[in-house]
C-alpha cells in the first residue's frame, strides 16, 4: 500500500518547482552548422603487386553544353536519352584532371601534370610527396591540361626528374608548335627520352600506341607480380558518352576516326583481360573496370579490389 504522506510530499515538491521552471529563460536551439560546399579527396592510393598506384586530383572544371564536346555527331535526342538512362544531366558535366603516380619501389613515376603547377603540387603534398622526389615524368600527350604543371614562374616543377614521352607525339608538336609546348616542354627536351610503341619506361611500365586523340597519344601498361593496370590517358574522356558510345566524336580528338578505333581497341583489351584502368578524365578517383556492352562498354568504378593487396 502507498504511504499517503509520501504521495502528498511528492506532489508538493513538484508543485513548488513549477514557478522556478517557468522563471528560467528559454535556451535557444544550437545554431546550425554552416554549409561548407562539396568536397573531394585529393588522392587515393592502392597496391598493384609490388607497385603503389596513387591517383592525384589536380583540378576539376565544370562544363556547360557538353554535347558541344562529346557526341558531336550524335542526334541531340539520343544524347539526352543516354544521359538520362545513366543519371547524368545532358546540359552540364564536371571534368576531372587526374595524373597518376606509380611507386615501383625504386622510382616515383608521374604520368602527366595537370593544368598548372599549383594543382599537381598540392595533390602530391596531400599524398606526402614533394616535387623533387619525382624521378620520372611521363607525358601521355602534349595537350595543355597534361603538360601545364611542368613549368612555372620559378622554372621546372620537378627539378630532379627526367622525362619520357612518345617520339611521334614530340615530333608532331616540335613541327606544329604551340605556346604550351614551346614554354612547357621544349625547355626540358634535353632531359627527355623518346619512346615508340612497346618501349619501356622502367621495368613493368610499357608504352602502347593509341593515336587519334593526338597524333602520338600513348597509353601505358603497368605490370607487377602478375597484376596489371592500364593508364589510358585521354583514350576515353567521359565514362558514359565516350565509353558506351565509342563512335561518338569528341571535339578535342585530332583524328576522330582513329580515336574511335583506339577506344575500341584499348577498352576491348581491358574488358577482355578484366584488368583495371586509370583514366585521366574519369570521375575521381578515376579508376575502374569496363565490360563489353552492345557496341561499347559499361564503366564499373573501382571499389576495394586493389585495397585487398595492401
Amino acid at each position: 500500500m502507498n504511504d499517503p504522506r509520501l504521495t502528498r510530499r511528492s506532489a508538493l515538491v513538484a508543485a513548488a518547482s513549477l514557478p522556478l521552471a517557468a522563471a528560467l529563460p528559454l535556451t535557444p536551439a544550437a545554431a546550425a552548422t554552416p554549409l561548407q560546399g562539396t568536397a573531394l579527396p585529393a588522392f587515393t592510393r592502392s597496391r598493384l603487386g609490388g607497385f603503389e598506384v596513387t591517383t592525384l586530383l589536380a583540378g576539376t572544371r565544370p562544363m556547360e553544353k557538353p554535347q558541344e564536346t562529346f557526341g558531336t555527331n550524335a542526334p541531340p535526342e539520343e544524347f539526352a536519352a543516354l544521359s538520362q538512362a545513366n543519371f547524368v544531366p545532358a546540359d552540364a558535366s564536371l571534368n576531372f584532371f587526374t595524373p597518376v603516380l606509380v611507386n615501383t619501389g625504386k622510382e616515383l613515376v608521374l604520368f602527366d601534370t595537370g593544368l598548372e603547377p599549383k594543382g599537381i603540387t598540392a595533390a602530391l603534398a596531400s599524398a606526402g610527396i614533394a616535387p623533387d622526389q619525382i624521378d620520372i615524368v611521363v607525358l601521355t600527350h602534349m595537350h595543355g591540361d597534361h603538360i601545364g604543371g611542368l613549368m612555372g614562374d620559378g622554372g621546372p616543377t620537378f627539378a630532379k626528374a627526367r622525362y619520357v614521352t612518345g617520339s611521334a607525339e614530340h615530333n608532331h608538336w616540335s613541327k606544329a608548335g604551340n605556346e604550351g609546348f614551346d614554354t612547357k616542354v621544349k625547355p626540358l627536351s634535353d632531359k627527355m627520352t623518346m619512346l615508340d610503341d612497346g618501349g619501356t619506361v622502367v621495368s613493368g611500365i610499357t608504352a602502347m600506341a593509341a593515336a587519334g586523340h593526338t597524333p602520338g597519344h600513348m597509353v601505358w601498361h603497368l605490370e607487377s607480380d602478375g597484376r596489371r593496370m592500364m593508364v589510358t590517358a585521354d583514350t576515353a574522356n567521359h565514362y558514359v558518352w565516350s565509353l558506351q558510345r565509342p563512335d561518338w566524336e569528341v571535339r578535342f580528338d585530332a583524328d576522330k576516326a582513329e580515336a574511335a578505333k583506339a577506344r575500341k581497341k584499348i577498352f576491348g583489351m581491358i574488358a577482355a583481360d578484366r584488368i583495371p584502368f586509370a583514366g585521366y578524365h574519369m570521375p575521381f578517383p578515376a579508376q575502374g573496370f569496363v565490360e563489353a556492352a552492345g557496341d561499347g562498354f559499361r564503366f564499373v568504378p573501382l571499389s576495394y579490389q586493389l585495397m585487398l593487396e595492401g
